[in-house]
């Protein structure tokens, strides 16, 4: 059984939820521009790949993007957990590079709670916690026409129901739409 998007997107607030796939750093950025204000993405220093903040121009304004990079994991879950429990961001993104096991996991969920704020971790397929109250598979659908089609699947869910859904961002209102298969 599946369930509507919204009962699930934008992510439930004052919790922890985790993201997976080839897709995921766009969900991130989606998830970002629904935060509406200076989000903080965390990561670790040594990945070779850069975050590029004019490339998230049809997202939401550059300005609002905090990154903090960080020496190993460790430090990224410390840097989160201080982040999300000060509640000074609606939103804390993390990239992992490992997994996440239940301890780290409860304790950046009751972070997010002490804070009111949301956090969502990035994570190698496989390897995500317990702890979460959601957890997506996204990836890029192909269509010649248009790139911002992707493919959601909400594969964990503590507050209800599964599903799967194809999406594409709209930039005249800084959403996404829900794409029915009738249109491939």
């Amino acid at each position: 059984m599946t369930c509507d998007i919204s009962t699930s997107f934008p992510l439930r607030p004052d919790r922890m939820h985790e993201v997976c796939g080839p897709g995921a750093q766009s969900f991130a950025v989606i998830c970002a521009a629904h935060a509406g204000s200076v989000f903080l993405w965390i990561r670790e220093s040594w990945r070779s790949e850069q975050l590029n903040p004019v490339g998230f121009m049809d997202f939401f304004p550059p300005e609002n993007l905090l990154v903090a990079t960080t020496g190993n994991q460790t430090e990224v879950l410390a840097t989160a957990e201080e982040s999300l429990r000060s509640g000074v961001f609606p939103l804390v993104i993390m990239e992992l590079s490992g997994p996440l096991d239940l301890t780290s996991g409860r304790r950046l969920q009751l972070a997010a709670k002490a804070g009111k704020t949301t956090a969502l971790a990035i994570i190698p397929d496989g390897m995500g916690s317990n702890a979460a109250e959601t957890r997506w598979w996204c990836a890029p659908v192909f269509d010649q026409n248009d790139s911002t089609l992707q493919r959601w699947k909400l594969i964990k869910n503590k507050s209800g129901t599964l599903g799967v859904w194809n999406v594409r961002w709209s930039q005249s209102t800084r959403r996404i739409a829900v794409v029915s298969e009738a249109r491939f």
